[in-house]
């Protein structure tokens, strides 16, 4: 690894982290692209293989430069908002026009929004060791409605906790959310580093 990447895996604080990807804001896109960031691509091809309305608003959490973002857009997707905690970022993405709303957030701060005003919430290489905690995945599952689809990832990093697809399962296993996708495929190819691309449905 080089640059940031190596330093992206490490547990840190919220603070840390916002410093972390604040700093990283204008090298981030070349350095996760000459190792061919693929997550992206393959989480919104899975939530656009899995959801009805392709006009309807999907938030991007933890939307950063706007690489997500982007991959919504060519996978179809019309109206998308986005949340970070990093403005340096957040500046990034703005400047591509990809977004309806664009927001910064603090950690383990309430989400802005109704439940039922996305169709769907994506997660996009957000949660796992250095990035969001797995007490995210239940605030996002909880902005849902009825029905909402949430599209995420898990990093080989994050895999090698087994609390993040704890998580997953508790939701399954009380019957609160169904799995439509799960598959296994390149993340940071450059690097050798998969990922886990799951599509669920809040039930």
């Amino acid at each position: 690894m080089t640059g940031y990447l190596d330093k992206a895996y490490g547990a840190r604080d919220a603070t840390s982290t916002r410093q972390l990807y604040d700093d990283w804001a204008a090298s981030y896109e070349a350095e996760v692209g000459e190792n061919g960031y693929a997550t992206p691509g393959r989480c919104a091809a899975a939530l656009a293989a899995n959801i009805s309305d392709l006009n309807a608003p999907i938030l991007d959490f933890g939307c950063g430069t706007g690489l997500s973002g982007l991959a919504l857009r060519l996978a179809g997707f019309n109206t998308i908002d986005g949340l970070d905690l990093s403005a340096d970022m957040l500046a990034v993405a703005r400047g591509k026009n990809l977004y309806r709303n664009l927001d910064q957030i603090d950690a383990d701060s309430p989400l802005p929004h109704t439940q039922g005003d996305y169709a769907a919430i994506a997660a996009i290489g957000v949660i796992g060791a250095g990035a969001a905690p797995i007490s995210v995945f239940d605030t996002l599952m909880d902005g849902l409605a009825a029905h909402g689809r949430f599209v995420f990832s898990f990093n080989d990093h994050a895999l090698e906790d087994p609390a993040n697809e704890g998580k997953l399962q508790d939701w399954l296993d009380r019957k609160h959310a169904v799995l439509l996708f799960k598959g296994y495929g390149d993340h940071l190819p450059g690097i050798d580093l998969k990922s886990n691309v799951y599509v669920i449905e809040k039930l």
